[in-house]
C-alpha cells in the first residue's frame, strides 16, 4: 500500500468545526464486514449492536490545555508554544513546539500571563519534534502546574480557526477521562453521553479501560509514499490488570470486543502475547498500523471519520478492509458526514 492509496476529494466544509449538539446525537455510520452492508444510523442506536458480556475498550486519557501564548523578550513578539511532552518534572523541562519557529533561537527567554510571572528558557533547537524549553519557576511541582492549567488553553486541533470557547473545555474531552497526559482528544469516545453509558451499562455491556496519552504522533503526517518507511512518534500507554482481565475473558467466550477509537486499538495491539491474549503493559508504542494487519485482540471498532493520507485512515482501512473504507468514504462524502474531530463516528463490525 502507497501513500497515493489514501487520498481523496474532501470538500473544507466537511470538517467539523463544531462538536453535535448532543454527544450521543451525532451520526453513525455502520458498517459490517461480512454482509458488506452500509447502514446510517444516530450514535446511540450503537447500542443496538451489542449484547450483554460484549466489552468495550475505552481510553481514559485527559487532555490538558497544552496550548500557550507567550511574548519573546525584547521584542514582544507573540509566540504559541504547545507543549508536547515533559522531560523532566525536577527540572520544569518539556519538548514544545513553536510557531512562528524560525523566531525562536537557544537561549531565548518566553513570558507568559500579563504579570509575565511564568517564563521558560528556549536550551534546544535540534529535537525532531520541535524545541526544548526550561520552564523557571520558584513555587512546588504542584503550583507550576496549576500555572500552567491557568494559562493553557484547550488544544483544538489546528484545523479549526474560530477561538477557543469556554463550552470546548467540556466537549473536547470525553466524559470518562481521569488520566491527564493528552494534547489531543481520543475523539471515537467523545460520542459518549452519561445517559448512553448508563443504558450499555443495564443492558449488561462490560468496560475496559486503558490509556494512551495522545501526542502528535498520531496526527504527524505522513510524507513518504512506501508506507514502511513512514516512523510513528512514540505515545505512552498503560494497559492494567483490570483491563487484560476483562479482555481476555471476553476473547475466551468469543464476545464482541469493541475498540472505542483509533488510540485503544494501537494500545491493544502493541501488547499482545505469543498466544494471541492481551498482555499489562506500561510504557511507549510507536506502533504503525496499515494494510495488510492482522489484528489479534478487538473485532469491531468505533472511529471517527479522517482525514485524507492520515495514519488514522489507513489503520482504519487495515482493519475495516481498503475497498470498502473507501467505499464508505465516498459515501460519507455524498451524505454530508462531518469529519476529523469534532466530526460523526463510524462502528465497524
Amino acid at each position: 500500500m502507497k501513500l497515493s492509496h489514501f487520498s481523496f476529494e474532501l470538500p473544507e466544509e466537511f470538517l467539523a468545526e463544531y462538536p453535535s449538539e448532543q454527544r450521543d446525537e451525532a451520526r453513525l455510520m455502520v458498517l459490517n464486514r461480512e454482509k458488506q452492508t452500509i447502514e446510517h444510523k444516530q450514535f446511540k442506536d450503537l447500542i443496538n449492536y451489542f449484547d450483554e458480556d460484549d466489552v468495550m475498550v475505552l481510553n481514559n486519557t485527559k487532555v490538558f490545555p497544552a496550548r500557550l501564548f507567550g511574548n519573546k523578550e525584547k521584542t514582544g513578539a507573540r509566540i504559541e508554544v504547545f507543549l508536547l511532552r515533559e522531560l523532566n518534572p525536577e527540572q520544569r523541562l518539556w519538548d514544545v513546539l513553536v510557531d512562528p519557529a524560525r523566531k525562536i533561537r537557544i537561549g531565548n527567554k518566553l513570558y507568559f500571563g500579563e504579570d509575565e510571572s511564568l517564563v521558560a528558557e528556549v536550551i534546544d533547537n535540534t529535537t525532531s519534534r520541535g524545541r526544548t524549553l526550561r520552564f523557571l519557576f520558584d513555587g512546588s511541582y504542584d503550583e507550576f502546574r496549576s500555572k500552567l492549567n491557568e494559562l493553557g488553553q484547550t488544544p483544538l486541533p489546528k484545523y479549526i480557526k474560530r477561538d477557543v470557547e469556554p463550552e470546548d473545555e467540556i466537549r473536547y474531552q470525553t466524559i470518562y477521562a481521569k488520566n491527564e497526559g493528552a494534547v489531543a482528544a481520543p475523539t471515537a469516545g467523545l460520542h459518549f453521553s452519561k445517559h448512553l453509558l448508563k443504558r450499555l451499562e443495564i443492558k449488561g455491556i462490560n468496560f475496559a479501560e486503558v490509556t494512551l496519552h495522545v501526542g502528535l504522533g498520531t496526527f504527524n503526517p505522513v510524507e513518504v509514499e512506501d508506507l514502511s518507511k513512514h516512523k510513528m512518534d512514540s505515545e505512552e500507554i498503560i494497559i492494567d490488570t483490570n483491563a487484560t482481565k476483562s479482555i481476555n475473558l471476553a476473547l475466551k467466550e468469543k464476545r464482541k470486543i469493541c475498540a472505542v477509537g483509533t488510540t485503544v486499538m494501537r494500545s491493544i495491539e502493541s501488547s499482545v502475547s505469543s498466544s494471541g491474549t492481551l498482555n499489562d503493559y506500561s510504557g511507549w508504542t510507536n506502533k504503525f498500523i496499515f494494510p495488510p494487519y492482522d489484528f489479534s485482540i478487538a473485532n469491531c471498532m468505533i472511529t471517527n471519520f479522517h482525514t485524507p493520507k492520515s495514519t488514522l485512515l489507513m489503520m482504519t482501512a487495515a482493519f475495516g478492509g481498503y475497498d470498502f473504507i473507501m467505499k464508505a468514504y465516498e459515501e460519507a462524502v455524498k451524505e454530508k458526514y462531518k469529519f476529523y474531530s469534532y466530526g460523526d463516528a463510524m462502528l465497524i463490525l
